[in-house]
């Protein structure tokens, strides 16, 4: 796949890199001399360009890029511009555009992006259900949908999935269980064992009263 990073703040330099350590095609734009020569290594290719026209994106290919992250935030109106440039002049196919606020995420959207990203918040949104989650690790698959691991409820022990109906009681699923640090999907027929550690998928609030249940059978265990 082939990516383009516009913008080599510490959010935009960190997607470039991350992106081309996860094997995909980079070429990263900033018009910093020398943010362009330290991660010049580290991806595809780095041009040191300020991004103001038509042409200027023309004459490195950006019209046959899979996807373009325009990363700048702060610089309000030259997001804009970017992102307009890339979607009405060039028809790139997908522009994912960082936004600082929600009235820049509107104007992002009114002049094409395909998606608009959040970083700060969306970390602050990961940070936040990490520790409402007792610091068990999951999986943010949406805002409020995620997936975690826990491991078994005593009170889960011996039953099957089916007999748990998890789903009506608990307002989560459990689809699958972490064996060896490979996770097996489980159907309902599973009947749950001492110590497994379970996958369960669910909003976040129904994950965290899960997490604090599982988080308050352990403590009475210890005091005990």
């Amino acid at each position: 796949m082939k990516c383009t990073v516009i913008g080599l703040g510490r959010f935009g330099y960190q997607l470039a890199v991350s992106l081309a350590d996860q094997g995909m095609e980079v070429l990263a734009i900033d018009g910093n001399e020398s943010i362009i020569a330290s991660i010049r290594d580290k991806v595809t290719q780095a041009v040191c360009l300020r991004v103001s026209s038509e042409e200027s994106l023309l004459t490195l290919g950006i019209e046959d890029m899979d996807i373009v992250i325009v990363a700048m935030g702060e610089d309000f109106a030259q997001s804009i511009l970017i992102t307009a440039l890339l979607k009405k002049q060039l028809h790139v196919k997908n522009v994912v555009a960082r936004a600082v606020s929600n009235i820049h995420e509107n104007i992002l959207m009114l002049v094409g992006a395909d998606r608009v990203v959040f970083p700060e918040q969306d970390l602050g949104i990961k940070l936040a259900n990490n520790l409402s989650f007792s610091l068990i690790e999951f999986f943010q698959v949406t805002e409020k949908f995620a997936l975690t691991e826990i491991i078994t409820p005593k009170s889960f022990v011996g039953k099957t999935i089916s007999e748990l109906n998890l789903r009506k009681s608990k307002q989560v699923s459990c689809i699958g269980v972490n064996k060896n640090d490979e996770i097996n999907l489980i159907g309902s027929d599973y009947e749950i064992q001492e110590n497994d550690m379970l996958l369960f998928a669910g909003n976040n609030d129904k994950l965290a009263d899960l997490a604090k249940e599982k988080a308050k059978e352990t403590k009475t265990a210890k005091e005990e």
